[in-house]
C-alpha cells in the first residue's frame, strides 16, 4: 500500500509539490486538453509556453512558436483523443515547429494515446497496425521521448524507436476508492483481459476479493451471456477498466452484477472516451457512479448527467515531467 500513500500525499493533496525546475524547461499545449495542461503548469509553478495553434481557412493545422526555445527541454501536452486525426496532426506539427526552432529535447506528453487499440494483426487479417504507424510518425518528426498514461497494450512501447514512459492512473483511482465508504467491496474485471489490472487493484484495496465477468456467445445469432465468477451478492462492486468508450460493456456488466445481488456498482476507468451512444448508455445505466480521469475532456452532455466524476492526473503528470527534466527515475514513483 506504500505506493498508494506516495501518490496520495504528493500528487492528490491540495498542497502543491515542492518542485524546482531547470531553467531551460518549457511546457507547451495543443488544443486537445487545455484544462489538464494548465493544471500541470500550475503544479510545476510555471506557465504554458506561448504558441499559436490554430487552423488555416482550409482546415490545415497552423502552428507558430512565439518564444525562444533554442536548446530548451520542451514538453508538449496533447492527448490524441477525438477529433483524433486533428489532435494527432496538431501534435506532430508542433513537434516539427519546435524542432526547427532548435529545441534541445522534445517530449510528447500524451495523456491518452489514440489508435492504441489496433496493435496487432489478428489471424493475419488484412488490417493495419495503426499503433505502430503512429509511433513511427511521432519518431520521424523529431520526438525524443514519449510520456503517456495507461497504454491500452503495454507492448506498444516497443513500437517506438525512442524511450516511452507509460505511467499508471490506477493509484489515483485507488486513492479515491479508499476514500469512499464502500461496504464489503469486491473488485470486478469486466472481461478476462482486465484480470491483471483488477487483481492489482484488489490487492491494494485492503486485499479485497475479486470477481471476473466471462462473456460468451453460446452460438451464432444468440445473445451474449455473461457468467460471473465470484460472489457479489450484497456487496459493493467496483468495476475497473483502462477506458470507457460507448460504455456498453460496463453497463451490461453492471446489469449482470445487480441480477446476481450486487448492492451498488461503481465504474472506475482512466480514459473517458465516451463516444457513440455513451450518453444514452450512461443515462440508462444501473451503475451508481462513473469515476474517470481528465486525460480526455468531458462533453457538456456527459457533464449534464451528473453521474460522472472526474479525478485529475495533473499532479502525477507534473511529477513525471519534473523527473524526466531532471533525469530522475519514473519507476520510483510507483515502487512499493
Amino acid at each position: 500500500m506504500s505506493n498508494v500513500c506516495l501518490i496520495g500525499q504528493q500528487y492528490l493533496s491540495g498542497r502543491k509539490p515542492e518542485v524546482f525546475l531547470v531553467p531551460d524547461m518549457k511546457l507547451f499545449a495543443g488544443n486537445a486538453t487545455p484544462e489538464l495542461a494548465q493544471r500541470v503548469a500550475n503544479r510545476l509553478y510555471t506557465s504554458l509556453g506561448d504558441a499559436a495553434v490554430g487552423r488555416f481557412s482550409d482546415g490545415e493545422v497552423s502552428v507558430q512558436i512565439n518564444e525562444n526555445v533554442r536548446g530548451g527541454d520542451v514538453f508538449i501536452i496533447q492527448s490524441t483523443c477525438a477529433p483524433t486525426n486533428d489532435n494527432l496532426m496538431e501534435l506532430v506539427v508542433m513537434v516539427d515547429a519546435l524542432r526547427r526552432a532548435s529545441a534541445g529535447r522534445i517530449t510528447a506528453v500524451i495523456p491518452y494515446f489514440g489508435y492504441a487499440r489496433q496493435d496487432r494483426r489478428v489471424r493475419s487479417a488484412r488490417v493495419p497496425i495503426t499503433a505502430k504507424v503512429v509511433a513511427d510518425f511521432l519518431s520521424s518528426v523529431g520526438v525524443d521521448r514519449v510520456l503517456t498514461v495507461d497504454l491500452h497494450a503495454e507492448q506498444i512501447q516497443g513500437f517506438f524507436d525512442v524511450p516511452v514512459d507509460n505511467v499508471f492512473g490506477s493509484p489515483i483511482l485507488l486513492e479515491d476508492m479508499l476514500q469512499q465508504e464502500l461496504e464489503n467491496p469486491i473488485v470486478v474485471s469486466p472481461d478476462i483481459g482486465g484480470v491483471v489490472r483488477a487483481r492489482a487493484i484488489a490487492k491494494l484495496l485492503n486485499d479485497t476479493d475479486m470477481a471476473i465477468i466471462d462473456k460468451r456467445r453460446p452460438r451464432a445469432n444468440v445473445s451474449q451471456v455473461m457468467h460471473i465468477i465470484g460472489d457479489v451478492a450484497g456487496r459493493d462492486c467496483v468495476l475497473v477498466d483502462d477506458m470507457i468508450d460507448t460504455g456498453g460493456t460496463l453497463c451490461k456488466a453492471a446489469e449482470a452484477l445487480k441480477e446476481r445481488g450486487a448492492k451498488r456498482v461503481f465504474a472506475y476507468a482512466t480514459h473517458p472516451i465516451f463516444s457513440g451512444n455513451a450518453v444514452e448508455n450512461i443515462k440508462n445505466s444501473v451503475i451508481d457512479e462513473f469515476v474517470v480521469c481528465d486525460t480526455i475532456p468531458l462533453s457538456d452532455e456527459i457533464k449534464a448527467l451528473n453521474k460522472v466524476r472526474t479525478l485529475t492526473l495533473s499532479g502525477m503528470l507534473a511529477e513525471a515531467i519534473r523527473r524526466i527534466s531532471n533525469e530522475e527515475s519514473i519507476s520510483a514513483m510507483f515502487e512499493h
